[in-house]
């Protein structure tokens, strides 16, 4: 899933869980989460990013990359509905709410090219995430 930065600095870093989409989806599992390369400024000055540690110079903070992988849990569209939901701060008004678990950065970002939509990554791409989170896990430098 490609997101803007800072958003996704702050998946990847700073606890933010849910993503917020214009459509829901019915698949659960793993994601790669990839920084798009269009920035969000206004989001830059935001408590909720400052909040998640957002620093321009940090190898997350990168655009047109894989930055980190996550678990899509579950999706709540209430929101949608203009119903109320719990799925906390990060969480848009009017948005399908995406519910990411167990978010492992990279150790390094891998240059990727993303879509605006829910996208199969390349089998090459997946397997340099799993290298690369293999050789980190074998150095003992697991994020």
């Amino acid at each position: 899933m490609s997101v803007q930065q800072p958003w996704a600095f702050a998946i990847a870093r700073g606890g933010k869980s849910v993503g917020n989409q214009s459509t829901p989806t019915a698949y659960r599992g793993p994601l790669l989460i990839h920084a798009s390369m269009r920035v969000d400024l206004k989001a830059c000055d935001s408590p909720l990013i400052r909040s998640a540690g957002w620093d321009p110079r940090d190898p997350l903070a990168t655009i047109g990359a894989v930055i980190a992988v996550a678990d899509l849990d579950h999706v709540c569209s209430a929101a949608v509905r203009d119903a109320s939901c719990d799925c906390g701060p990060w969480a848009a008004r009017g948005s399908h709410h995406w519910h990411l678990t167990g978010v492992r950065a990279l150790p390094r970002p891998i240059v990727a090219i993303g879509r605006t939509d829910l996208w199969q990554p390349a089998p090459g791409l997946v397997n340099e995430v799993n290298t690369m989170f293999a050789t980190a896990a074998a150095l003992g430098n697991v994020t």
